[in-house]
């Protein structure tokens, strides 16, 4: 014993002379907010990649993850993050145009995705890396993206024909490519935030909406929507935003962390995608206040052409080489229809 007593003398002697946040450094903290609920892909896939930053980096990293606008609504947070209030979000697709690059707004376009698999071939490779880099002259660095899912048209009467939709005010969101595809369909196209939509379209402000089903279930869009079509018209997709100044003054391992387990939230987000959006539909078809009609064969091929004419509308302001890149990738040829 009395040959410890000095060793640990000295060791206590060695701590001591450590300054406190060598040994207790406070963790980098991330800020990743968003406008949906906790329950819905992306909120699902927010928490996981915060669980999977903090064990990647050993607590080096805390994401902080803020769900339902609580930290910043749909027309601050962009703002927020090139400020570098936020760190880091997952705003829809379609919030990426009013920035000035435009050629995101091409995942707006109507029917240009047929399913999922084609859909990977853009935004799981090269031509979605060369997208997301276009966000970096904005302050933006583009970390991935994550699918929510195709969308389907609800309203307060039935949905089957383009002349149906004529005269309906259609709650879209801030996209000239929305607007123009309500309006080729005859209908009002009305911009709203995302948090606002349930209350408009009870107290009638709007007529109806287009959305995946997990948005239209979680936010219990199908208590005021008595009719949902399963158009699978266009896709509501996210990208996966950093603040580039704050991104790159991290450490180079931590950063290394940071892409290992955001790839790892994206396959996870992705897949459970699919999942949440096939029960939230089966759910929606158990609560009985919405009929879900699944267009035929014909009704389908009808509204493709009436909405496919958004194409050649948006193309001098997306930019005609970036839909053509697309329809290259994917095999689409508008001239079949």
């Amino acid at each position: 014993m009395k040959f410890l007593l000095p060793l640990i003398a000295m060791l206590v002697s060695a701590l001591c002379a450590v300054p406190p946040v060598a040994w207790a450094e406070q963790p980098i903290v991330i800020k990743f907010s968003h406008v949906v609920a906790l329950d819905t892909p992306k909120g699902k896939g927010a928490e996981f990649f915060a669980k999977r930053a903090a064990e990647l980096t050993r607590g080096a990293v805390k994401v902080e993850v803020y769900a339902n606008s609580t930290l910043y609504r749909d027309k601050d947070e962009m703002e927020a993050l090139q400020l570098g209030a936020v760190e880091m979000l997952a705003p829809s697709l379609a919030k990426l145009g009013p920035l000035g690059v435009k050629e995101f707004e091409v995942f707006d376009l109507p029917y240009i995705f047929d399913n999922t698999e084609v859909l990977h071939k853009v935004t799981q490779g090269a031509l979605g890396v060369s997208l997301l880099s276009k966000l970096e002259p904005k302050g933006i660095k583009g970390l991935a993206f994550w699918d929510n899912g195709f969308k389907s048209f609800s309203a307060n009467r039935p949905l089957r024909t383009a002349l149906d939709f004529k005269g309906l005010r259609m709650r879209i969101q801030s996209s000239k490519v929305l607007e123009s595809q309500m309006r080729v369909l005859g209908a009002l196209p009305q911009v709203m935030a995302f948090s606002d939509v349930y209350q408009a379209l009870l107290t009638g402000v709007v007529d109806g909406t287009e959305n995946p089903h997990s948005n239209l279930y979680t936010q219990k869009m199908y208590e005021v929507q008595k009719y949902m079509t399963l158009t699978d018209h266009g896709y509501l997709g996210y990208a996966v935003i950093t603040n580039k100044r704050f991104w790159e003054s991290l450490p180079s391992v931590v950063r290394s962390q940071l892409e290992q387990a955001m790839k790892e939230a994206t396959v996870f987000a992705n897949k459970i995608a699919q999942e949440e959006n096939d029960s939230a539909l089966a759910r929606i078809k158990e609560m009985g206040k919405t009929q879900v009609h699944t267009p035929t064969v014909a009704e389908r091929a009808e509204l493709k052409k009436v909405m496919i004419k958004t194409h050649s509308e948006m193309a001098s302001r997306i930019g005609k080489e970036t839909i053509e890149a697309i329809y290259r990738e994917t095999g689409f040829d508008p001239a079949r229809l």
